[in-house]
């Protein structure tokens, strides 16, 4: 990780807290999908595998800095973050879930 030695420690205290932020999102659409009829947990899975695509590129981030200035609150960015992804976007509104 890269910053100042005090970044990269207060970054290392954040980084659980955002690994179990994206876990309790998982949860909850996990929750949705055992509830669900076969066409309506397709897309719950396909939500499953933008977030999953969205939990390795922001744990692959290297700059202390990223996750102090983005991450320090947990105000939503998980569900923030799916709602932006584009293939969310074009999932018929119905079909989308929220957490």
């Amino acid at each position: 990780m890269t910053g100042t030695t005090s970044q990269i420690e207060w970054a290392e205290q954040i980084k659980p807290r955002v690994q179990e932020e994206f876990n309790r999102v998982a949860r909850a659409f996990r929750m949705v999908a055992s509830r669900q009829e076969e066409a309506g947990k397709r897309n719950t899975d396909a939500v499953l595998a933008i977030l999953e695509e969205k939990r390795a590129e922001v744990m692959a981030q290297e700059s202390a800095g990223y996750f102090i200035r983005d991450w320090q609150e947990l105000g939503g960015q998980v569900r923030k973050m799916i709602a932006a992804d584009l293939r969310y976007q074009a999932m018929p509104l119905g079909n989308r879930k929220r957490t």
